[in-house]
């Protein structure tokens, strides 16, 4: 076949053209992912749960800083420098607050002048719960609902129960309040990035779609060990207790900063026993052998659990990741198969 004198010359011009088309697609998606990434707030975090459901929100705009990494546990932390540049330097800081995040309250007041700070325990439709003080859950259990507080931007009263004891800030593990926490994050951050406000509505909807067929999984999970008797190490599940059913009948630590004195474990191996607790369960950023003296002397069962997720990843999922294996943990250890 004989080919047009031209045909090289064509073939030559279209290759060009479309190379040039696609160099300048290339060149386009990089601006774009240049002004993105420029253009993006910087936005710190506290704790892995908070930073979960903020990098979530986030996705697709940018990813916001951590400040208790790793193992790290909020109680008792020490600010490090590059901390303290990140809170120096940020838009939007977002913790839980000061009843949990006491290192954070004065180098905030300091530091991060010019961002605004969210405390998520100060958050719309928050449903915040005292403390039980003296490890005892049974002797609190009539008090289920009388003293709970469900937060609204303009309280200022006083949160703490009857007898002075503070709110339990552990208030993410509760699948509904965690939804309160997403809508939160999401105004934050409309308010400082406007232009973003619709990434940051979608990523809410189906961030909260997520957080819906995870409580249903976990659900599932749970049903058949919800009344099985156990003890936890510090008062610091009571919110995943309560929403879902579960049976836990005493702490060993009623504060994960004091350990607890001869007369108190004493008390507590004489209660595994009495009321038949299955588990015993210890934390990975504590001393684990306490645990080992209160189950003896009973059939009670080593267990495991963490309210922070000090071993997952970092980043989205790990709020997903992070009640997923409480709820793993609790049934193995309950049903025997752990």
């Amino acid at each position: 076949m004989k080919l047009p004198l031209d045909w090289d010359t064509k073939s030559s011009k279209r290759t060009f053209l479309a190379l040039k088309g696609i160099q300048c697609a290339v060149f386009g998606i990089f601006l774009a992912a240049t002004a993105q990434a420029q253009g993006a707030p910087k936005v710190v975090a506290s704790i892995k749960p908070v930073h979960s459901l903020v990098s979530a929100v986030m996705e697709g705009i940018g990813e916001p800083g951590l400040i208790v990494e790793g193992a790290g546990s909020p109680h008792g932390y020490s600010l490090k420098p590059s901390d303290a540049a990140e809170l120096e330097n940020a838009d939007l800081v977002v913790w839980a607050g000061p009843d949990l995040e006491v290192f954070l309250e004065g180098p905030i007041r300091a530091l991060s002048r010019n961002a605004e700070v969210v405390a998520l325990s100060e958050a719309h439709g928050v449903k915040l719960l005292p403390y039980r003080e003296d490890g005892d859950f049974e002797a609190h259990a009539h008090e289920d609902g009388e003293h709970e507080h469900e937060n609204g931007h303009d309280s200022g009263e006083d949160r703490s129960d009857h007898n002075g004891a503070g709110m339990d800030m552990h208030f993410w593990l509760d699948p509904q309040n965690a939804r309160a926490l997403v809508h939160e994050i999401e105004v934050a951050l409309s308010a400082i990035d406007a232009d973003n406000a619709g990434v940051y509505a979608g990523n809410a909807r189906k961030l909260e779609d997520r957080i819906d067929a995870l409580d249903a999984e976990i659900r599932g999970i749970l049903a058949p060990v919800a009344a099985t008797p156990y003890v936890v190490f510090h008062d610091g599940y009571q919110y995943f207790e309560k929403h879902y059913g579960l049976n836990a009948v005493g702490s060993i630590s009623v504060s994960p900063e004091a350990r607890p004195g001869a007369a108190r474990v004493a008390g507590m191996r004489e209660k595994v026993k009495e009321l038949g607790a299955v588990c015993v369960f210890s934390e990975p950023q504590f001393d684990p052998r306490l645990v080992a003296v209160i189950a003896e002397g009973s059939n009670a069962r080593p267990g495991v659990l963490d309210p922070l997720g000090a071993d997952l990843e970092d980043g989205p999922d790990q709020y997903f990741d992070l009640l997923r294996n409480l709820a793993k943990s609790l049934a193995e250890c309950l049903s025997g198969e752990g």
